[in-house]
């Protein structure tokens, strides 16, 4: 069993982080995750009420899930909604915002440790001094929204020089060897988001699962074609499939689609950065199909907890001959 200062430190069994991903990444990848060994994580959206975060949350610790982390997005968090989730999960992360001592208190207060991400040494820094317990670092293979605009591996050697927390690796990795590389490069572990949307776990629409799957070599690029969004209101970024890309470019009316939630169905705007999961219907090959350098590697969906163990053994013996 790899372990590391992160594994030690959160108390999960390998170093692998499930990155949230909305509707993308439902409970049952997150606890599929967690009970294999690692971190699932769960996304607490902007503006939810906390209620219903404590209900969602409350629901996930009543099964036994693991070791769990809940995700804030952008400038709009609540620090209510930060402070109910840190009483009721493991780890508290944030993504899309620059380090808040404020945000990072509440959340210690709560009984949490958090993990900031970020995509440059400058936004690592200012974790650290923060007081974040752990930094996962978005090199620019990632797939969905881009904070940065180094490559992975340059900006981890440069953030492990300048800080002394544990270090989390996030951009292109899907399979052993680059997730042994990482760990050989001194990374506490990683971060996955384009492996786990082709799981049997994920929520992510068929078709999307099918494009990932197809997926050849150089089929990714960053862009800002899918800017209608709240992230993208600061820094429209985000690396997706080049079909999407072509197929957004085509399309000639002013929806793409439609999402069905609650018996109601709310139009999608095209170029919306939401990515096609289960609820979502119409033309799927041109909404934002989010995936990350390495999708190529993809070759098949199986199960979460398959994942994990393939990635941490791969790894594993890779780093033992090497």
């Amino acid at each position: 069993m790899l372990s590391t200062a992160f594994t030690e430190l959160v108390g999960c069994e390998v170093p692998i982080q499930q990155a949230p991903m909305g509707a993308i990444s439902p409970p049952a990848l997150t606890l599929a995750v967690a009970r294999a060994g690692g971190v699932g994580s769960v996304s607490a959206p902007p503006g939810i009420d906390t209620r219903d975060l404590a209900a969602q949350l409350d629901a996930l610790a009543a099964v036994g899930a693991g070791v769990i982390a809940a995700n804030f997005l952008t400038e709009q968090v609540d620090p209510a909604a930060v402070a109910v989730a840190a009483t009721r999960v493991s780890m508290v992360d944030f993504f899309w915002n620059r380090p808040d001592p404020g945000l990072v208190d509440v959340a210690h207060d709560g009984g949490a440790l958090v993990n900031w991400q970020v995509g440059s040494l400058p936004d690592a820094v200012l974790a650290a001094e923060a007081g974040v317990d752990v930094v996962t670092v978005q090199g620019t293979e990632a797939g969905g929204h881009i904070r940065g605009d180094t490559p992975l591996l340059p900006l981890l050697a440069s953030v492990l020089r300048a800080v002394d927390i544990p270090v989390l690796a996030a951009g292109g990795i899907v399979e052993p060897r680059a997730m042994a590389a990482v760990l050989a490069a001194g990374a506490a572990g990683v971060r996955l988001g384009t492996r786990f949307v082709a799981s049997e776990e994920s929520g992510a629409h068929p078709e999307y699962l099918l494009a990932l799957l197809a997926a050849g070599p150089d089929s990714t690029a960053i862009t800002d074609g899918f800017a209608v969004c709240p992230m993208c209101a600061t820094l429209p970024r985000a690396r997706v499939l080049r079909s999407a890309i072509e197929a957004v470019d085509a399309i000639g009316g002013a929806t793409v689609g439609t999402l069905v939630a609650a018996g109601a169905e709310t139009p999608l705007p095209v170029r919306a950065g939401l990515p096609p999961h289960r609820d979502v219907r119409g033309e799927v090959h041109a909404m934002a199909l989010y995936a990350g350098q390495g999708v190529q590697l993809v070759t098949a969906v199986q199960p979460a907890a398959t994942i994990v163990r393939e990635l941490a053994d791969g790894a594993e013996a890779l780093l033992r001959v090497w």
